[in-house]
């Protein structure tokens, strides 16, 4: 459950939104932007110690697509 709360953390700080929006959440659709998406994938990276792929950084477009990806890399969330 911490990952699930580390996880959340993350958007809620880097886009600004309440943890009820973020299944929301959509790659370049509101607040989600390039810079902001590489932001991201940076403090996933950072909070988790994992290493995402390229292939998986652009896969990488919801909230809900990154529980799947982060999963990869052994992160339960």
């Amino acid at each position: 459950m911490i990952h699930l709360e580390q996880y959340n953390q993350v958007f809620m700080k880097l886009f600004g939104v309440a943890e009820e929006d973020l299944p929301a959440l959509i790659y370049l659709r509101g607040n989600w932007d390039s810079l902001q998406h590489i932001e991201m994938i940076t403090m996933m990276e950072d909070t988790f110690n994992i290493s995402i792929n390229s292939t998986d950084v652009i896969l990488f477009n919801s909230y809900e697509k990154g529980k799947e990806i982060l999963r990869k890399y052994g992160v339960e969330v």
